[in-house]
């Protein structure tokens, strides 16, 4: 048995590259930071931030688009992935990155928002949920900005 799961919060670091593939298929890439604090032996506090590369697909991909921008408070998951290909000067590269699979907006135009501040949503609702990303749409089945829960 393995698993393959990866749950971030953190902030972005660029502002999100959509792109279509020759496929169709829509693929957002940005960057995610996340900090570690810890006290050291003299008591001193400590910080590190790591960075992750995130890449969303599809529906994702064009909600992170529209919708997010460098400094944004995000909270994402998936699963991690290392690709590999041949350089230009013909040195093998690698890069890992976490593929998401569901991603939560975290802050809102006046900073963080608790679900009670913003009248959260509950799963007893009357409109249609969006299964992937379990928001509200409308009939057009478009998501609108005002139905989200953040």
């Amino acid at each position: 048995m393995s698993l393959n799961r990866v749950q971030l919060i953190g902030n972005l670091t660029r502002d999100p590259e959509v792109k279509q593939i020759p496929g169709g298929q829509t693929v957002a890439t940005f960057g995610v930071a996340t900090n570690f604090t810890w006290k050291d032996q003299s008591g001193q506090r400590q910080s590190k931030a790591e960075f992750h590369n995130i890449v969303a697909w599809r529906k994702l991909a064009e909600i992170c688009g529209q919708y997010l921008k460098k400094g944004s408070k995000i909270y994402v998951e998936g699963r991690m992935q290392t690709r590999d290909w041949q350089g230009e000067d013909g040195v093998k590269r690698y890069r890992t990155e976490v593929v998401a699979d569901n991603m939560i907006m975290l802050d809102s135009k006046g900073g963080m928002m608790g679900e009670r501040e913003a009248g959260g949503i509950s799963n007893k609702q009357e409109a249609p949920v969006d299964q992937d990303m379990g928001v509200p749409v409308s009939e057009e089945g478009d998501i609108k900005i005002d139905d989200l829960p953040f």
